[in-house]
C-alpha cells in the first residue's frame, strides 16, 4: 500500500474513532466541567501513549529538537478541541459537525500557500462538493445560529491548520510523538482551566457551553468515570492516527475524507437511539462519498510538490 492510500486509511480510522467521543462529551456536559473530561482523558491516554512513543520510536524521541514547533501546534489543537467541545453542549452535534467540518476546505485551500502543495481545482471543487453533501445531510435549522456555532468554526479554523503544521513536520517527527506532545498540552491546559475558574469562583452564566466551561468539579460515578476515561483511550488511538494520515497523505488530497465523520453520525444515532436517517441523510451520504473518491482519483493523476522542509524549531 503506498503512502497516500494509507495516510487516507489512518485518516478514515482517526475520524471514526474521534466520532464516538463527540457522544460521551454530549454525554457528561450536562453535570461536569469541561476541565474534568480533557484532564481524566488526558490522565487515562498518558501511559498508553508513551508506550507507543517506546514502541514506534524510542523516549528519546520526546526530547526532539522541534519541541517548539510541536508545543505550539499541540497548544493550538487544545484551543481547536476545547472549543468545539463547549460548541457541543449548546448544539445538535449534527450541527456542530457540519460547522466544524469546514475544516477540509481550510486544508485544502491553505496547503498551497502554507506547503507548496499543487491544489488542483478539482480537488477544491470536490471539497466544496463535500460540503453540499454536509449541508443536505444535517438539514441545518435555526440552531445553527446559536453563537455556540462559532465555537465550533473556530474550531474547524485552528484544527486545519494544526493538520497542515502536521504534514509539515511529518517528515521530521513520528505520529507518536505528536500525540504526546498533543496529550501534554490537554493535561497542562485542562489544569489551567481548572486552577483559573476555582480561583474566580465564578456564578453559573445560565448558557450549556460557558456552564461547561466553569462549572465547579463533581465527584463523578463510577459510570460517568468510565466514559470520560474511555475519551482518553479513543484520543490516544485517534491522536496518533490523525498525525499519521497528515504525515503520510498530501494535505489537500487526505482533507475531504474528514468528510467521512458525518456518515458516522446516523450510524449511531440508529444503532443507539433507533433514529432511521432520512433521505437528505442519505443523499448527503453519497455526495460525500463520491467527492472523497474523485478527490482520490484526481490525486492521483496530478504531480505532487515535495513537501516542505521539516527542519523547523
Amino acid at each position: 500500500m503506498n503512502r497516500t492510500l494509507l495516510g487516507i486509511l489512518c485518516l478514515c480510522l482517526g475520524v471514526l474513532v474521534f466520532s464516538i467521543q463527540d457522544a460521551l462529551i454530549k454525554a457528561v456536559a450536562g453535570t461536569y466541567p469541561v476541565s474534568e473530561a480533557l484532564l481524566i482523558r488526558a490522565i487515562v491516554a498518558l501511559p498508553l501513549l508513551l508506550f507507543m512513543v517506546h514502541r514506534d520510536v524510542g523516549l528519546g524521541a520526546l526530547a526532539s529538537p522541534n519541541w517548539r514547533f510541536l508545543a505550539s501546534r499541540s497548544t493550538i489543537l487544545f484551543v481547536s478541541y476545547c472549543a468545539y467541545y463547549l460548541a457541543i453542549p449548546a448544539l445538535p452535534i449534527a450541527d456542530a459537525a457540519a460547522l466544524f467540518f469546514m475544516a477540509p476546505l481550510i486544508i485544502m485551500a491553505m496547503a498551497g500557500p502554507y506547503l507548496g502543495e499543487r491544489v488542483p481545482w478539482q480537488s477544491l471543487a470536490a471539497g466544496a462538493i463535500g460540503l453540499v453533501g454536509v449541508i443536505v445531510m444535517v438539514d441545518p435549522g435555526a440552531g445553527i445560529f446559536e453563537w455556540a456555532a462559532l465555537l465550533s468554526l473556530a474550531s474547524a479554523f485552528l484544527y486545519g491548520f494544526s493538520q497542515l503544521m502536521a504534514r509539515k513536520i511529518g517528515a521530521a517527527e513520528s505520529a507518536t510523538t505528536m500525540a504526546f506532545y498533543q496529550n501534554a498540552a490537554y493535561l497542562v491546559g485542562a489544569l489551567a482551566i481548572t486552577a483559573v475558574f476555582a480561583a474566580a469562583d465564578l456564578p453559573q452564566a445560565g448558557h450549556p457551553s460557558l456552564d461547561f466551561l466553569m462549572r465547579p468539579w463533581v465527584w463523578p460515578t463510577l459510570f460517568d468515570f468510565l466514559m470520560m476515561a474511555a475519551c482518553g483511550v479513543i484520543a490516544a488511538i485517534g491522536m496518533v492516527l490523525l498525525g499519521q494520515a497528515y504525515r503520510l497523505a498530501p494535505a489537500n488530497r487526505a482533507a475531504t475524507f474528514e468528510y467521512t465523520g458525518l456518515l458516522w453520525a446516523p450510524l449511531w444515532g440508529f444503532l443507539f437511539f433507533a433514529e432511521v436517517p432520512d433521505g437528505g441523510t442519505l443523499v448527503g451520504a453519497l455526495l460525500i462519498v463520491g467527492a472523497g473518491i474523485f478527490a482520490l482519483n484526481v490525486g492521483a493523476r496530478a504531480p505532487q510538490a515535495a513537501p516542505a522542509s521539516a527542519a523547523v524549531d
